[in-house]
């Protein structure tokens, strides 16, 4: 399996991939081939990352830019969403591969915290966790919740505010 960065040859393979993995899950297909695109179109991706196996596109990681706020000062952060994998390929370590890959590459681009609205057995194997979304005010907040230092010089607030990248929808 090869990780790399999405190019733009491989957005329609992108769009089957989130269909096929959203289209599968209790909730079904909630719009993030979609919100991958207008993502990228806004210039709001910090990392955009495809696995591929035998020339074939079977995963999707997305990191976008987020505005964060904490206690006051503005903090660098992304938002992890969409991941998505082949059904077939669940449980295979795809998705895991794609997020650490893209949690290095935001490491080097010196952001600062990552959000992530998503399953709480799921990603605190990443360091997500609730307890360090907890001080942010998000439409999102709750148990699904999950921030992650990634600058270990940045302690957590008293107070502050996460919104996601416009594409995301109003309030986020």
């Amino acid at each position: 399996m090869i990780i790399r960065p999405i190019e733009p040859a491989d957005f329609g393979a992108v769009d089957i991939v989130h269909r096929a993995a959203f289209a599968s899950t209790a909730f079904g297909h909630q719009g993030e081939a979609d919100l991958v695109r207008a993502v990228h179109a806004d210039g709001d991706a910090l990392v955009s990352l495809v696995a591929e196996t035998e020339g074939e596109i079977v995963g999707h990681a997305l990191f976008s830019r987020m505005e964060i706020d904490a206690d006051g000062v503005p903090l660098r952060g992304a938002g992890l969403a969409p991941v998505g994998v082949l059904p077939d390929l669940h449980s295979g370590g795809v998705g895991s591969a794609l997020i650490w890959h893209g949690l290095e590459m935001l490491h080097g681009q010196g952001i600062q915290i990552s959000f992530v609205l998503g399953h709480p057995d799921y990603y605190p194997r990443f360091g997500y966790s609730s307890e360090a979304a907890r001080p942010f005010a998000s439409p999102f907040a709750g148990p699904h919740f999950m921030a992650l230092l990634l600058d270990k010089g940045v302690r957590l607030p008293e107070s502050g505010r996460a919104r996601y990248a416009p594409a995301f929808g109003p309030e986020r």
